[in-house]
Order: C-alpha cells, then sequence, then structure tokens
C-alpha cells in the first residue's frame, strides 16, 4: 500500500507540481464517486505532494503550468518548490520521476530508496520532457503526458 506518494522533477516549479495537483485532484474525484456508491468501502487516503532534485526552496509554480490546471477545472495552490533532500525521500513510500536519469539521482542522494522509485512513464517508457521557458504548445505536450501517466498510475494505486 503507497499511503506517502511523492514526484520529483528538476526544480519544482512545473512538471512535478502539475503530476502532485493532478494526482489530488483525481484521486478526490474517485473518491466522491466512490462514497456516492451505497456499497463501496470507503477510499483510503494518499498523500501526493512534490519536490526537486535542484529545486530553490520557496520559488512559485510556473503561470503556464498553472494556467493549463486552471483550464482543467484545478486551482492550482499555493505551490512553493522545494528542494528534494534524503528525509523526504525516506519518508515517502513511492517516488515518481519525471525522466528516468532522474531514478540514479534520487537513488544516489538515498540509497534505501532503491526499489521505490519509479519514472512517472513506466509502462509507456516515455519521459516528461521539460518545458520550461519554452512555446506554449511544449507546455502543453507536456501537460498531456503528465495527465495520461497520473490516470495511469491512480489505476494502479486506488
Amino acid at each position: 500500500m503507497f499511503d506517502n506518494v511523492l514526484i520529483v522533477c528538476h526544480a519544482n516549479v512545473c512538471r512535478s507540481p502539475a503530476a502532485e495537483m493532478l494526482f489530488k485532484a483525481q484521486h478526490a474525484r474517485t473518491a466522491a464517486v466512490a462514497r456516492n456508491r451505497a456499497a463501496a468501502a470507503a477510499p483510503r487516503t494518499i498523500r501526493f505532494h512534490s519536490a526537486g532534485i535542484r529545486a530553490v526552496n520557496g520559488y512559485g509554480m510556473d503561470p503556464v503550468m498553472q494556467r493549463l490546471l486552471t483550464e482543467r477545472g484545478i486551482t492550482p495552490d499555493r505551490h512553493q518548490a522545494r528542494r528534494l533532500n534524503r528525509q523526504i525521500v525516506r519518508d515517502a513510500d513511492l517516488v515518481l520521476v519525471t525522466e528516468r536519469s532522474q531514478v540514479q539521482a534520487v537513488e544516489a542522494l538515498e540509497p534505501t530508496s532503491r526499489g521505490k522509485v519509479y519514472p512517472l512513464g513506466q509502462w509507456d517508457g516515455q519521459d516528461v520532457a521539460d518545458p520550461y521557458g519554452g512555446a506554449e504548445t511544449a507546455y502543453r505536450e507536456s501537460f498531456a503526458l503528465i495527465e495520461h501517466l497520473v490516470m495511469g498510475w491512480l489505476d494502479k494505486l486506488c
């Protein structure tokens, strides 16, 4: 059972906070549907949060990614970037990274994390490209892929 899921990217201002908020929103919708079914068991609570390998603590979320979340009906919370550290990794039951190369970076930071760090695109074999500073089309492509991958993980987690 995974009760504490950490999503990691480079700076924690774009991909990982978007994935975090998509996980939270979709999990809340799933829980609401389950509560409305008379025979359904109470859905379990999963904590989704994010961090960045090279994040600068306190930076806000990228405004383009905020807008894309808003377009999906998700109100971006007051996200503040946080730098990944050993304790954050230790506390997580599952760590999802946006790029395959980040698996090694997380495991190098906290060697005991081996076996609980996986690419967000584990089953699709895709890395989520970092759109930061690029054209809006790059943001939209990354966002669409993140959304797709989040749904795939939720099917497995819930």
